[in-house]
């Protein structure tokens, strides 16, 4: 048995935590979809541990459980749309877990037998996410059974937008195999090129053949705060489920994830069991539990990072910080496109406020991938896991790198959180 750590020991510990961990409010930190938290956020964050208390009843939580319900109010009415006019959701773990919320909803409504008879001797469902989307769609595939086989990739453009006629194709020729299309996982940002579907034209596609649209907005959400930006949502208002995660680009700590739909009741109806111990509908303020809803029991309260980051920053600076981001990435790719000795050129145009571009080494300069030779794309692939590399054991920054859409391995800058860069 181990026996307790002396205090002086436990703070040594602490120390080296500090030390060695990546410090990822650092600013040369580009390397992920999130950075710096604010220091409202990690209050709050401190807030929310010391009251020590789980979500999933009134009796227990109650001033979390009303400003979950508020704070989820006024995400939908950024939304707008039919999201503000009627909506349910919660603050979930991480954006994996609300694309599998939507994947979930959409398979019991595509198949109410499901929670009782399970998917055996039901239709073949199929879902559709694009060939840009998170990788969470894929393990959403196989969590609720769906299985991978039924997960059809859609193909994107020169930009990574799914294509909407694509989509409208693979549909046809699933439902043509006998299987029912259910499903539609669109992207607005997407992880490595940041870029945004065209929702509306999704939404058309997904109501002529009566299937659930959803739009993981994880990344690019905070456009919906911004009216420089909200233009690249355009059309997200008309999908059925909505998922954005604060702690990326609008400083909340992590986690902070919120999932939302415009079905009220469907949580309920497809999670709930009404435990006796738990949900009495008999108690006091029963009906304001929400524990039932979700696919857990323990929930912490999350919600607490963004309503006091909200009202600390307001609704202007809240959006402040989105355009910063934005117009940092814009400033960045005007000074590589505009620099005359060729040692950086463009990957990808942005379409958030990722960056994508590679450092060109002088004997391949100048570099332009469409006339570039196969022995060229492969010397400049190994350009940046190089440099990486040397950032790395510097201790200098931290931006990630990456291959894709048969493009040799590039930079992705990303400006996750601009407040922390000056």
């Amino acid at each position: 048995l181990q026996s307790p750590t002396p205090p002086e020991a436990l703070v040594e510990a602490i120390d080296l935590v500090l030390k060695y961990q990546v410090r990822t409010g650092h600013p040369l930190f580009f390397n992920q979809l999130y950075a710096r938290a604010d220091p409202v956020a990690i209050a709050a964050d401190w807030v929310v541990t010391a009251t020590n208390t789980n979500s999933f009843t009134y009796e227990v939580s109650p001033v979390y459980t009303l400003i979950e319900a508020e704070t989820l109010r006024k995400i939908a009415s950024c939304i707008g749309g039919a999201f503000a006019d009627a909506h349910d959701g919660l603050f979930v773990p991480g954006g994996s877990i609300s694309n599998l919320y939507a994947m979930h909803l959409a398979h019991h409504r595509a198949n109410p037998d499901l929670a009782t008879k399970g998917a055996s001797g039901g239709p073949r469902c199929v879902a559709f996410t694009s060939d840009q989307s998170h990788y969470s769609y894929l393990k959403a595939a196989k969590v609720i059974g769906l299985g991978s086989d039924n997960l059809v990739s859609v193909r994107s453009d020169g930009r990574g937008r799914m294509l909407a006629d694509e989509l409208e194709v693979s549909i046809l020729r699933a439902k043509a195999d006998g299987a029912l299309p259910f499903f539609v996982g669109s992207t607005a940002g997407t992880t490595v090129l940041g870029a945004y579907d065209p929702f509306d034209e999704i939404s058309a596609v997904c109501a002529r053949h009566g299937l659930w649209h959803h739009v993981d907005a994880c990344w690019g959400g905070g456009a919906l705060l911004s009216e420089k930006h909200r233009h690249a949502m355009a059309g997200a208002s008309e999908a059925d489920s909505l998922a954005w995660n604060p702690h990326k680009m609008s400083g909340a700590a992590l986690q902070c994830s919120a999932f939302l739909n415009r079905h009220p009741g469907l949580l309920a109806r497809v999670n709930g069991t009404s435990a006796a111990y738990l949900f009495q509908p008999d108690k006091l303020n029963a009906s304001l539990d929400c524990g039932d809803k979700t696919i857990q029991c323990g929930r912490k309260a999350d919600v607490f990072k963004l309503w006091a980051l909200w009202k600390a920053k307001g609704d202007a600076g809240m959006a402040r910080t989105v355009d910063a981001c934005f117009a940092l990435a814009a400033f960045m790719a005007g000074r590589l496109r505009a620099d005359p000795s060729g040692q950086w050129a463009l990957a990808y145009e942005p379409s958030c406020s990722n960056v994508c571009f590679w450092y060109v080494p002088r004997r391949l300069r100048p570099f332009s991938f469409a006339a570039s030779t196969e022995a060229q794309r492969a010397e400049l692939h190994g350009v940046a896991p190089h440099i990486k590399g040397e950032m790395q054991r510097r201790g200098d920054a931290m931006i990630g790198f990456q291959a894709a859409n048969g493009r040799p391995n590039f930079f992705r800058m990303v400006f996750a959180h601009a407040d922390a860069v000056r």
